[in-house]
């Protein structure tokens, strides 16, 4: 498969990373949930200066008004063309696909969907993906799926629509005998994931007596897996986690993440309560869904992490293959200010490593040690996480962060003081941190669940709910630069991105803005 000429700047930029890294690059310039399968977040283009707004589209034709906003908004996808893919919600409740020119912001086309939410808490995010570069999936109603695959126009070269379709990983035949019981009993639970060679992953719910397994047995909450040609499989949560009766489902809106060889799948599941204990990191076979291995999630303090279906964290899988997840402490939410923690896994599920201080609602993004001068330790990369220290939440002061950590390196964890913990946590070391102290509402949050990572600029790109979108400059450890969006609000947690043409995508206030030079 020939690759584009941004993945070789990407991989200079990133020399310093193991080999394995680079197949996250592959899926360019912006697959889905966290850019690519492992959810590291690292651009493959450079991001342009954050001058001013080039064009704008709501992604919520009815939002909520006054108060604050608790809706999770899907992540785009951008195409090599430069269409843009943005998930909308309808001013009726339901979903669908804009496809907009990156340049102008012209609508090209429209994908409706009839794709209805499982049972929810806030509301949580339809984020389709981009697989191959080429075919966009988004999903339906009843577990099924639609693709398009003619992307950068409203026809292909012959005048005519692109391949379209609608794929059930349980088979077709199967829905089409008993759609309208289906559509209510089986919903897509988290975003969608695609891998390097077509296949897609989900999570799923499925009721009891919903009679779409083999043989007319139950299809039994779990991931499913669809191949490029429509062939679908499933496995039960359940049976991931060893068995545990205790586990019903995937973790909701707990995007799947691959490994940088793309054979291992790697998920959350839980017991499917809003504050749940039954947590499992799980991992399993990405081609035959068979279980690989699980392990319990804790509290570095000990007891059961708490998982929430308000959260919207996803495993990330680092360049040397550990994995990250982040979750809520125990007991929840103010014995560590509502913070959780950031667990850090190798890549058999065989080891804890040492956790990082942060981990609620959060996908830790990859960081090259090369784009931070000021480094001097020995890891060949470095994560980025949220470190919001909620005001008036146990001890929390309302100074909020975005934190670069070493996950080799350790510290006495500041936010856990006696009073949370008869022991110091020890926590990964913090090699840069930013404040909210340059924006113009204190106490304001960082509202971001995966942040955009450049390695060209060696900056990240942080949106905040005081509605600024901000540059965090590495080199100098600042907010380099930034630019209102809106007034601000108080939200739930959304991804940036950057587009092939450096163009930088924030959502604040249920709008998308592009913003570049």
């Amino acid at each position: 498969m020939a690759r584009p000429s941004g993945i070789f700047r990407w991989l200079l930029a990133c020399a310093v990373l193991p080999a394995g890294a680079f197949g996250q690059a592959l899926n360019i310039p912006w697959s889905g949930y966290a850019h690519d399968p492992q959810h590291t977040a690292v651009s493959a283009t450079a991001a342009q200066a954050l001058n001013r707004t080039h064009w704008s589209t709501p992604v919520d034709l009815n939002p909520p008004v006054g108060g604050d906003l608790f809706t999770h908004y899907g992540s785009i996808s951008v195409t090599a063309g430069n269409t843009v893919l943005v998930p909308v919600t309808t001013a009726a409740g339901g979903y669908e696909v804009l496809a907009y020119n990156g340049a102008t912001g012209a609508l090209i086309y429209t994908l409706p969907s009839d794709y209805t939410l499982p049972p929810h808490d806030w509301t949580p995010p339809y984020t389709p993906a981009l697989s191959l570069g080429t075919r966009l999936y988004y999903a339906g109603a009843g577990g099924t799926v639609y693709y398009r695959d003619t992307l950068n126009g409203a026809t292909g070269s012959n005048g005519q629509p692109g391949a379209t379709g609608q794929f059930v990983f349980y088979g077709k035949s199967v829905y089409t005998a008993n759609q309208n019981a289906l559509n209510t009993a089986i919903q897509i639970s988290t975003p969608i994931t695609a891998d390097r060679y077509g296949d897609i992953f989900f999570g799923f719910i499925a009721a009891p007596g919903n009679g779409a397994g083999p043989k007319g047995t139950d299809l039994v909450s779990g991931i499913a897996r669809i191949g490029p040609t429509g062939v679908g499989s499933w496995a039960s949560a359940k049976s991931l986690a060893g068995n545990d009766p205790n586990v019903t489902q995937v973790e909701l809106n707990c995007a799947p993440a691959l490994n940088n060889t793309q054979n291992t799948v790697y998920v959350a599941v839980s017991g499917g309560t809003t504050f749940d204990t039954n947590g499992y990191l799980v991992s399993l076979n990405s081609t035959t869904l068979a279980p690989l291995a699980h392990t319990q999630l804790f509290d570095p303090r000990g007891g059961r992490a708490t998982l929430s279906s308000d959260s919207s964290a996803a495993p990330m899988v680092g360049p040397d293959g550990d994995v990250y997840y982040g979750v809520l402490e125990n007991p929840c939410c103010s014995s560590h200010n509502d913070r959780g923690w950031m667990l850090h896994y190798n890549s058999t599920l065989s080891a804890l490593k040492t956790p990082g201080s942060f981990g609620w609602d959060n996908t830790a993004s990859v960081v090259p040690a090369s784009t931070v001068p000021s480094y001097t330790g020995t890891s060949s990369y470095l994560i980025l996480t949220k470190y919001n220290n909620y005001d008036g939440i146990g001890t929390g002061n309302g100074v909020n962060e975005v934190a670069v950590l070493d996950p080799n390196g350790s510290m006495t964890d500041e936010y856990c003081p006696s009073s949370c913990s008869s022991t110091p946590v020890t926590v990964m070391t913090e090699v840069i941190t930013v404040t909210d102290s340059q924006d113009d509402q204190p106490s304001a949050e960082w509202c971001i669940n995966t942040t955009v990572i450049d390695p060209f600029t060696k900056a990240a790109i942080i949106n905040s709910e005081d509605g600024m979108v901000y540059r965090w400059d590495f080199t100098s450890n600042s907010l380099l630069q930034s630019l209102a969006l809106t007034s601000g609000r108080g939200e739930a947690y959304t991804p940036t991105a950057i587009g092939v043409d450096g163009t930088v995508y924030a959502i604040n206030d249920a709008i998308l803005f592009a913003v570049g030079n």
